[in-house]
């Protein structure tokens, strides 16, 4: 194989990040201080949210967003089987008890119209997930939500620009939880940031980032800050650090840029693959939105094929094609067949999703020579 490998994902970083990076370095201050204030402020600008508050990760902010809503045992919190098992974990280990719907096969978000029948009154949260960036439908999501009085954490890692309708995920509903790992639209290397509407819970949140503590490490250390603080209540260490934000910083300014690139590169897919008998192409709602094309998910039509997603990737592989897999079907992992009974057969879209799916190689860097190279290399092995 003369072609070095191709990898399904890889982050754009630029020159004016790196050297910022190093500035951070240099500076002396490279946990939370003034880099991370200046991130805050920068992504409560871009999406118009009335409270940001950087973290280590996505998970962090699924987390403490579900903390703070102090949920107690046997709360519901219905969700998606098609995702990332952060979205099960943190519901877990917030006292709930996931309750998961079938996704809309067409979208591969979650199905509302189930959401709808698996209201209860034990029922206190709806998360769902904007699977690939492609954003839920947020008016009928509301709409059930203050009908049920129920309230919603958008499980968003995938949605950092995603629009919905011209309003950005971020900039209106309840809260959101948005991810800077470095296979997502931008990168802070890990890390994530919860946004809200709600004030009390921007200051839960606030304070279960760090210790409990009512004053943050830049208040306190700073030349205008008092050393003094005082423990609310007992919290985790979810800070994101001034390393993370230098990053970040630079990634903002470049986030639109990167989407129009991802969006260019996956309509490249979606019409090249068109007329192909062994894929089955994303799809997308009718009502106005921009994905944000953090992945390019086709499924295989194994019988088409005459292979599976497995053999498939495989032989990407062999070629030197890197791929993804977006995700198995959450509930068919063991802890959730055990604790909650999940079986095979319960989500039979998302089930066969997860069989099939495959992530195609999609990042801004991605030149349409590679592109062609992944065309190609999928045309010979169908060949």
């Amino acid at each position: 194989m003369s072609e070095e490998f191709l990898p399904f994902s890889r982050p754009s970083i630029s020159r004016a990040a790196i050297d910022e990076v190093v500035a951070c370095l240099e500076s002396g201050w490279i946990t939370t201080g003034p880099r991370v204030a200046q991130f805050t402020e920068n992504l409560q600008a871009y999406l118009s949210a009335p409270f940001v508050l950087p973290l280590a990760s996505a998970t962090a902010g699924l987390h403490l967003a579900l903390l703070a809503l102090d949920l107690q045992p046997g709360d519901e919190v219905i969700t998606t089987p098609l995702t990332f098992a952060a979205t099960l974990n943190t519901i877990v280990l917030a006292g709930g008890k996931p309750v998961l719907v079938d996704i809309d096969p067409h979208t591969l978000n979650m199905d509302l119209n189930q959401v709808a029948d698996a209201i209860n009154e034990k029922t206190r949260v709806i998360v769902p997930v904007h699977f690939a960036g492609l954003p839920v439908d947020m008016d009928v999501l509301y709409q059930l939500a203050r009908k049920h009085e129920l309230r919603v954490i958008e499980d968003a890692a995938h949605a950092i620009g995603t629009v919905y309708k011209d309003k950005r995920i971020g900039s209106f509903g309840d809260t959101q939880v948005f991810s800077f790992h470095p296979n997502k639209n931008m990168t802070t290397g890990e890390g994530g940031c919860v946004t809200t509407t709600d004030a009390e819970l921007a200051r839960k949140v606030s304070l279960l980032r760090f210790h409990g503590i009512d004053r943050d490490s830049w208040n306190r250390y700073g030349k205008s800050g008092k050393q003094d603080y005082e423990i609310v209540l007992p919290g985790l260490k979810y800070n994101m650090m001034d390393l993370q934000a230098a990053l970040g910083l630079h990634q903002l300014k470049e986030l639109d840029h990167f989407i129009a690139r991802r969006t260019e590169l996956a309509l490249r897919y979606q019409e090249a693959l068109a007329d192909w008998p062994q894929w089955e192409l994303p799809g997308a709602p009718a009502f106005h939105h921009r994905h944000a094309w953090h992945l390019y998910t086709p499924r295989i039509n194994e019988s088409a094929a005459q292979m599976s997603r497995d053999e498939f990737i495989q032989k990407m592989k062999e070629k030197n094609i890197g791929t993804g897999l977006h995700y198995r079907a959450a509930h068919l992992y063991p802890y959730y067949r055990e604790q909650f009974g999940y079986q095979a057969g319960d989500f039979p879209y998302a089930e066969s999703a997860g069989e099939r799916i495959v992530s195609l190689p999609l990042f801004p860097a991605m030149t349409d020579a590679e592109h062609d190279r992944v065309l190609d290399v999928m045309y010979s092995i169908f060949s």
